[in-house]
């Protein structure tokens, strides 16, 4: 039997031969173009944004590290740029429903437009109409028709003065209205001169005020009659000389538009307005508010009608809208409605609509970090929700937590076509994949990303790209040859084998910064070896105080690890300690103890609870090696037991297993 070779420390890692690089530094090399080592999730991704069904939304998991967030983002905005742009979105006043804003869809571009000429309108309705109500034309025209209903009513009430003087009667005119009174030269008669009468006469009066109060009573009808009809004709010319402004501005507007019936519909209700609204325009002198000092302006909510508020407009965008949304709260997703205060009261209107992120991306992609998503109260049910309706309905979600509802703005709702990317933790795709059965229907692409990839010619040519476009966009020092070696190196190691490369590029791009970092340090014009072992060197430095504290307490025996010579049933073994930042190995001594009795192996850390369900599972497994090995012809009996001493937290795992069992075999035969 041939004698097994020790293995030197070089002899554990696999060498990169430097050779094989035709470059002298990365400043060679041009710059990489492409994503590493991710062959799968790229084809999940292109898979999922070229489908088009609406249920075809994209999960992109991974561990922390493996570029996920700006593979994605890059991958998207390089398609969203050959893709057509969306509509922009305008809310508007709703002239039947107030509090439902009505929404308005036009080409990119127009909805800007459109809010500047409805802008331009209502100034120059504010200019022009009340112009027209001080002109002299205007006053004639108005004079004519007053004049002539005060001649007519006057000439109404002439004649029953006359008729009432022929019948000794009197019509008195006061603060309470007309009244007939019987008369005497011209004037009323006083009550004592009438009752001073005889009573023939005083009945032929009384009959003549009946019959002339009827008469009073017909003219009074008639006069409002003609008041009435005045102020139809005053309404007639109001109008009128309304429409002779209002008119050519509108005209202008329906031809502008006359391609869209959503906005040549929503024009006529505005014409409509304007006309059935002319007082608002009347010339009127301000009255602001007066508080102590302090005047406030008033508010004029009849021209705020008349105004567009354009929450998306994609005049400057290109291609499809790609929105990385790094807050994903529910109003930063969906909306929310502003409020102004004033004494205490807070109001709002359609004006003050502001858009979410989920506005923005309508006819594009949304990005969104699950775990972000979770955290946000309302906004995973709701974001289904948009889904499923494929429509994106602006909310006050705390209204069904209140006591009492507040009136507020229910804006009407938007079609949403848009591509929906998620970015998270393998744990969190399989826990809403296993617990929701909603999100499986709505997130069928699972675009997975590796840690790892193979160690081949291309991929290291790959990374030696990697390095030299970090050192490009950062402006870094230039690596040679062997700083380039010493990274892939770095990166087999990371991978955990020796035909593989880590594909967490975070780790590589660290280790790049803070080598160059050190090579700006020494001086030096290339990042070689040296450099990106010092980096490690110095990283491992920054992490190890736990390290070097146990290394301390091995050195004055607190920790009693024996690293010569040979005990009977003892061994090291070695545990792999991992805080989150660094990972470090702490020696054990490993002690077994048989004697007679038939208790069998007894796994201390099991019977005082240290030991996880891995490592009991390996106890037992190597109790079935006893006896497979010496109990296949007489019951074997057996009493030992194995302990990691000094052992003061769980211990889980079965990479010990080989060295306990060399423990025990060395107390069975005391050797």
């Amino acid at each position: 039997m041939s004698a097994h070779k020790p293995l030197s420390i070089d002899e554990l890692s696999r060498k990169c031969p430097l050779d094989a690089f035709t470059f002298n530094t990365t400043a060679d090399l041009p710059l990489l173009d492409e994503i590493i080592g991710q062959e799968r999730a790229l084809k999940s991704i292109e898979f999922g944004l070229g489908i088009t069904n609406n249920n075809y939304n994209i999960f992109v998991l991974g561990d922390t590290g493996t570029g996920k967030d700006s593979t994605v983002k890059g991958i998207v905005e390089a398609k969203a740029m050959n893709e057509g742009i969306p509509d922009d979105w305008c809310y508007v006043f709703n002239f039947d429903d107030p509090d439902c804003p009505k929404a308005i869809n036009l080409p990119p571009g127009k909805g800007e437009v459109f809010a500047n000429e409805m802008e331009a309108l209502v100034g120059a309705l504010r200019r022009d109409i009340p112009r027209v109500f001080e002109s002299k034309d205007y006053e004639k025209h108005r004079d004519e028709i007053l004049d002539g209903q005060q001649e007519r009513t006057r000439s109404i009430f002439n004649r029953l003065e006359q008729k009432a003087a022929e019948k000794g009667l009197y019509i008195k005119k006061s603060a309470s209205g007309l009244s007939v009174l019987p008369g005497k030269n011209g004037k009323a008669m006083s009550s004592d001169e009438f009752d001073a009468l005889p009573k023939d006469k005083r009945d032929e009066i009384s009959e003549a005020l009946r019959i002339m109060q009827d008469k009073l009573s017909d003219a009074i009808r008639e006069a409002r009659a003609i008041d009435k009809e005045t102020k139809e004709r005053i309404n007639s010319l109001d109008r009128e000389v309304v429409q002779y402004v209002v008119n050519p501005l509108m005209n202008e507007l329906f031809e502008t538009f006359k391609d869209f019936p959503n906005v040549t519909e929503y024009l006529r209700r505005v014409k409509e307005n304007i006309l059935d609204n002319i007082d608002d325009f009347r010339p009127k002198e301000d009255a602001p508010l007066v508080l102590g000092s302090l005047k406030l302006p008033t508010k004029e909510p009849v021209f705020e009608r008349y105004r567009v508020n354009i929450i998306i407009n994609n005049k400057e965008t290109k291609g499809a809208p790609v929105v990385f949304e790094t807050n994903p709260t529910y109003y930063n997703l969906f909306g929310r409605l502003e409020y102004r205060v004033q004494f205490g009261v807070a109001s709002t209107d359609f004006t003050m609509i502001k858009a979410g992120s989920i506005h923005k991306a309508i006819g594009g992609y949304l990005i969104v970090n699950a775990l972000d998503i979770l955290r946000n109260i309302f906004v995973y049910d709701s974001i289904k929700r948009m889904i499923k309706n494929r429509e994106i309905k602006m909310e006050d979600v705390w209204e069904q937590y209140r006591l009492i509802s507040s009136a507020t703005l229910k804006p009407e709702a938007i079609p949403v076509d848009i591509k929906l990317i998620i970015i998270g933790e393998p744990f969190i795709y399989y826990l809403l994949y296993n617990l929701d059965k909603e999100y499986r229907t709505l997130f069928k692409v699972k675009a997975d990303f590796d840690t790892v990839m193979p160690r081949d010619e291309a991929n290291i040519y790959k990374y030696a790209a990697y390095i030299a476009t970090r050192c490009k966009e950062e402006d870094l020092i230039p690596f040679d040859r062997s700083g380039v070696g010493r990274v892939v190196e770095y990166g087999c190691r990371l991978a955990g084998h020796k035909e593989k490369l880590t594909a967490r590029f975070n780790e590589i791009k660290n280790l790049i910064v803070e080598a160059s970092y050190w090579a700006g340090v020494e001086g030096s014009g290339t990042v070689s070896a040296r450099h990106i072992d010092r980096a490690d060197a110095e990283k491992i430095y920054r992490h190890s105080k736990f390290e070097d504290k146990l290394r301390d307490y091995i050195k004055d025996d607190t920790i009693m690890v024996d690293t010569e010579g040979r005990v009977v049933g003892q061994i090291n073994g070695i545990a792999v300690l991992d805080p989150g930042d660094y990972a470090f190995g702490k020696p054990s001594r490993i002690t077994a103890a048989t004697y007679m009795g038939d208790a069998g192996v007894v796994n201390i850390e099991r019977e005082v609870k240290l030991s996880g369900k891995i490592h009991n599972k390996a106890l037992m497994i190597l109790t079935s090696f006893l006896g497979e090995r010496f109990a296949r012809e007489f019951p074997i009996t057996l009493s030992a037991s194995i302990c990691f001493e000094q052992l003061y937290d769980e211990i889980e795992g079965d990479s010990a297993t080989c060295t306990e069992v060399y423990a025990l075999m060395s107390s069975l035969a005391n050797a």
